[in-house]
């Protein structure tokens, strides 16, 4: 393949990808892939969310909170350990980690982080 012929990377679009053994590699943020193995549907999948001990969490699911946690701009109030939470929907993490909106009883809608919750 020539530089001209070289496709952008997958990752972030950078056109000053090359080749590298059998594979093409960006030097932009270090992506590298196999040419032509590119997978359309792995990138239109959802993402997968998991618990804290690993069981696949999905929307209408009921948790459990597993530690204790001080919830913001509720006066100091927690949510206390074994706290169930029914019918979660999983939303798109924003970056600080919180990836499941649900309505618990005595304090409304609340965002969850998986890591803190157990499939009931």
């Amino acid at each position: 393949m020539s530089d001209d012929q070289l496709p952008p990377c997958p990752e972030c679009a950078s056109d000053l990808t090359y080749e590298s053994g059998g594979f093409l590699a960006c030097p932009m943020c270090a992506h590298e892939w196999t040419p032509g193995a590119q997978d359309t549907d792995a990138a239109d999948a959802e993402p997968v969310t998991r618990d804290a001990v690993g069981n696949l969490l999905v929307d209408g699911d009921t948790v459990t909170i597993v530690k204790s946690l001080k919830v913001k701009g509720s006066g100091g109030s927690s949510l206390k350990i074994g706290t169930k939470v029914s019918g979660i929907r999983m939303i798109p993490d924003s970056g600080d980690g919180h990836d499941i909106e649900a309505k618990v009883a005595g304090f409304g809608e609340i965002l969850l982080k998986s890591s803190v919750v157990k499939k009931a």
